[in-house]
């Protein structure tokens, strides 16, 4: 199922009652492709997603609450545990997820783990950012990245960019 953003088409997908994916369509064919078939209880859970978004995008919700799980190894349960942590509107670098992590050797495992999330906006990806400050890497493209980041601070503290 689709859901549509101000980013554009975000792909949703819900199986057993738990969101597993939501991710920013890049391609025409990834919307062509895509099969739209819930059982009543994973529509369900498509919907709360959906108005749950919305909430989002209007800047009336900071924390989602809703079944997900996806799929990975212990580490990257840990990392996409700890994404959850950051505040709405805040950032940290990926040295600060390492450290938080318990380990700073494993910066490069923590931004692979990141760059693994499969669940957008939900578990916050793209409040990770370089140590100097810079936009690095975000699988929905980094203007989104700069997008969400802009948008979050607008609603946390009154702030407004223009770029």
């Amino acid at each position: 199922m689709f859901y549509d953003s101000p980013l554009g088409k975000i792909k949703i997908i819900v199986s057993h009652g738990f969101v597993n994916e939501i991710i920013f369509i890049k391609t025409e064919e990834e919307i062509n492709t895509a099969g739209d078939f819930l059982s009543a209880k994973d529509e369900k859970v498509f919907k709360k997603c959906a108005k749950q978004l919305d909430e989002y995008f209007k800047g009336r919700r900071k924390i989602f609450k809703l079944p997900f799980r996806q799929h990975g190894t212990a580490f990257q349960q840990k990392v996409w545990n700890q994404l959850i942590q950051i505040p709405y509107g805040k950032t940290i670098s990926y040295l600060k997820l390492a450290q938080d992590l318990g380990d700073v050797k494993a910066i490069r495992a923590a931004a692979s783990a990141n760059g693994k999330n499969n669940l957008s906006i939900v578990v916050p990806c793209h409040r990770v950012i370089g140590k100097d400050g810079s936009l690095t890497g975000y699988g929905g493209g980094l203007p989104r990245k700069k997008w969400l980041l802009e948008h979050e601070n607008k609603f946390a503290n009154g702030v407004s960019l223009l770029f």
